[in-house]
């Protein structure tokens, strides 16, 4: 039996089979040819069964699929290490790889937390963000601040001990470093959009400020760009309009093709580690770290992204996506946002979105809402009609609702 995510599997739909997918296309095993408007979580933004990728993928497994970096090394993790070094802006030089975004936002916790503890601080308290999703691991939940995730663990009603969430206003930035931050070891933030959270967006200008405050009180800056990375906000990177002392990456470093993730420290951070004493290393290895194909695969797909001019794609994709949702009203409609590689209509209702899903795959296209949100994260390889075909669903379920 398999156990899915994110479901009550007594009341469960019968997920829909997928038998081959290419491109931006699902196809089911009853027929249907669908189109992915979510990029399977937001990942698979080269499309579908890319063939250089699997190209890549079966050279490498002519080789060998994995090795442990424990004590042995290879050289696609050394290409994809030195290729990271290269792209990331300032320092983020440093790369600690897992094996998924959760992991890595684990990580970079770990890091900052043993930090502090390596340079004799006491320091320990965590700033985040309201509306926060950085995984479902236990120290991801909790900096994250989303009880339709996280509820099963614990009281509601009860406040978390040192990690703090302010909203995206500058004022409640300034008031929390005014009051914490003497005592913070980092804050960590989903750059300019925010996920799972309702696909919030907010401006850089609060960004800005957040690296001039950690800097004032020696605070570490993490961006935890599983999400907003290569592209999803109109940027290649959020990093490279602000820089933080770590940045974590995931979904789409591997172009969806095969799960991994990593963790990119700065030099400060980096020597923050240096050390004769052995109980100053960080004591963290996950088995499948560097993985052999992975690392080849995102090599793979960095080099897709560069090539293939795909911050344009993505300016283009923005572009359609502001035309054919110009307008959009409804009475059920609280607003509509549009940032890059993202669109999100949230409702005031959640029940407005009941039987969305359904409505979308009868006109061929695969969506999955949740709870007050409808939104895309298409491929970036998406042609305009297909494009276009989403939207006009989306558009044709709130006309026909208004009947």
């Amino acid at each position: 039996m398999i156990w899915y995510p994110y479901a009550q599997m007594k009341t469960l739909d019968p997920p829909i089979k997928i038998s081959s997918a290419k491109g931006v296309h699902l196809y089911t095993e009853d027929g249907r040819d669908l189109i992915d408007s979510v990029s399977s979580w937001w990942s698979v933004i080269h499309g579908y069964s890319h063939p250089e990728i699997n190209a890549a993928i079966k050279e490498q497994t002519d080789k060998f699929s994995h090795v442990m970096l424990g004590g042995l090394t290879h050289e696609p993790v050394e290409r994809l290490s030195a290729k990271l070094e290269e792209w990331l802006p300032g320092d983020l030089d440093y790369c600690f790889f897992s094996d998924s975004g959760s992991v890595a936002v684990e990580v970079a916790l770990k890091m900052a937390l043993q930090f502090n503890t390596n340079r004799g601080s006491s320091r320990s308290n965590i700033l985040a963000l309201e509306h926060a999703y950085h995984g479902d691991t236990f120290k991801a939940m909790e900096v994250g601040d989303d009880e339709d995730y996280h509820f099963a663990f614990g009281n509601r009603n009860e406040k978390k001990k040192g990690v703090f969430h302010i909203p995206t206003e500058l004022s409640a930035l300034e008031k929390a470093f005014s009051e914490y931050g003497d005592t913070l070891t980092c804050f960590i933030v989903e750059p300019l959009l925010q996920g799972a959270g309702g696909m919030r967006m907010y401006d850089i200008s609060f960004l800005e400020r957040a690296r001039e405050l950690c800097d004032q009180y020696d605070v570490l800056l993490i961006f935890d760009e599983v999400a907003t990375g290569f592209g999803r906000t109109g940027n290649r990177f959020v990093a490279d309009l602000v820089l933080p002392d770590i940045l974590v990456l995931g979904k789409a470093l591997t172009g969806g093709h095969i799960g991994h993730a990593v963790t990119v420290a700065n030099r400060k951070v980096w020597e923050g580690f240096l050390s004769d004493d052995p109980t100053h290393a960080l004591m963290h290895g996950p088995t499948f770290m560097g993985n052999a194909l992975a690392c080849t695969v995102a090599l793979k797909s960095i080099e897709l992204f560069e090539k293939g001019d795909y911050l344009s794609r993505i300016k283009r994709i923005e572009e359609i996506s502001r035309r054919e949702l110009a307008g959009l009203s409804s009475p059920e409609i609280a607003e509509v946002r549009i940032m890059g590689g993202c669109t999100c209509i949230e409702v005031k209702d959640s029940r407005s979105l009941e039987g969305f899903k359904k409505f979308a795959y009868d006109r061929g296209v695969f969506s999955r809402p949740f709870l007050k949100y409808m939104y895309t994260m298409v491929p970036y390889v998406i042609e305009e009609d297909e494009l276009v075909k989403i939207f006009s669903v989306m558009r044709e379920w709130f006309e026909k609702r208004a009947d």
